[in-house]
């Protein structure tokens, strides 16, 4: 009798533990198919393109043999390629404190409550929400020498005709990306520091008003060191971003005239798809993966030190 019922009482415990670890793998339960796929779709096409960098595949040919670092090592000697990083960092350094600047004005523009405050937001953050090529091929349009809007805005002003190639002259061609990177992008960097702004302390800002300080001094004792943060992650979002830009470039220069403003990334497309050097064009988008993970991982160093 007494064997019997302790089995039985020892069924619910056993039930109870059973339920217990279900429970607690559940969620990992739950998440693991999705896992799964992330790591097919995202980490499979990156080992094979590892794989594949170290071997001499093109377009033409699938030669699978082991050739070492020899893709590697050409980019050292390529000449083209580091110029394309070059151009990359040119358009990276101008366009992103541009970006920085003009987002900042904006936020402190409207980070006053005035009437028809949301619908005026809405209207310029319409940049940001259209597709990268469609905006370097309205931009383009418009630099148009002889029908665009732009050449009749200036010849107007200047009284005269104004003929200017914007996409062909190598004195205008840098100008004209970074007038329509900084038209579309600095939206983005207005929603997050309006945000931003909109979250500093109030008390801390209207004792600085009572004590006389100028609006430069609030600027750099309170307000920049509150949204710092912000300004980071805004900074190192848009300048990744940049690092990859393509659309735009292709539909405005197509990294012409020349090579003058082919950027990694057109140079890659460029590698893979008209050259179809397929291993050489792995090795280059491994150098950009090393290339942009120390920048990362150098600015979130510094952020965490600024904390």
């Amino acid at each position: 009798m007494t064997s019997s019922i302790s089995l039985d009482s020892a069924k619910p415990a056993r039930g109870h533990a059973i339920a217990r670890v279900l429970e607690n793998r559940l969620p990992y339960l739950i998440i693991a198919p999705a896992i799964l796929i992330l790591l097919l779709v995202g980490l499979f096409p990156l080992i094979y393109s590892l794989i594949v960098s170290f071997q001499h595949v093109t377009m033409t040919e699938n030669d699978r043999s082991f050739v070492g670092l020899m893709n590697y090592a050409e980019l050292f000697r390529d000449a083209r390629l580091w110029e394309a990083l070059g151009h990359t960092a040119i358009i990276t350094v101008i366009a992103l404190p541009l970006e920085l600047v003009i987002g900042f004005l904006m936020a402190q523009l409207f980070i006053d409550r005035m009437l028809g405050r949301q619908v005026f937001v809405a209207l310029l953050v319409l940049p940001t929400v259209i597709s990268p090529i469609v905006a370097g091929a309205t931009w383009r349009l418009m630099f148009d020498v002889r029908f665009g809007p732009v050449g009749e805005i200036l010849s107007f002003f200047a009284g005269e005709p104004v003929r200017i190639l914007w996409t062909v002259n190598p004195s205008f061609v840098y100008p004209a990306i970074i007038i329509c990177e900084v038209w579309q992008w600095s939206p983005f960097m207005f929603l997050l520091l309006l945000a931003a702004l909109s979250n500093v302390d109030q008390s801390q800002l209207e004792a600085a008003e009572l004590d006389g300080a100028s609006y430069f001094r609030v600027l750099r004792a309170i307000v920049l060191p509150s949204i710092a943060p912000v300004i980071a992650v805004a900074c190192l979002i848009r300048g990744l971003d940049l690092v990859r830009i393509f659309d735009i470039i292709w539909a405005l220069t197509e990294g012409g005239p020349g090579s003058m403003t082919e950027t990694i990334s057109l140079y890659t497309y460029v590698q893979g798809f008209s050259q179809f050097e397929t291993s050489y064009t792995a090795a280059i988008a491994f150098l950009v993966i090393a290339l942009l993970t120390v920048i990362t991982t150098v600015v979130l160093k510094r952020m965490e030190l600024a904390r």
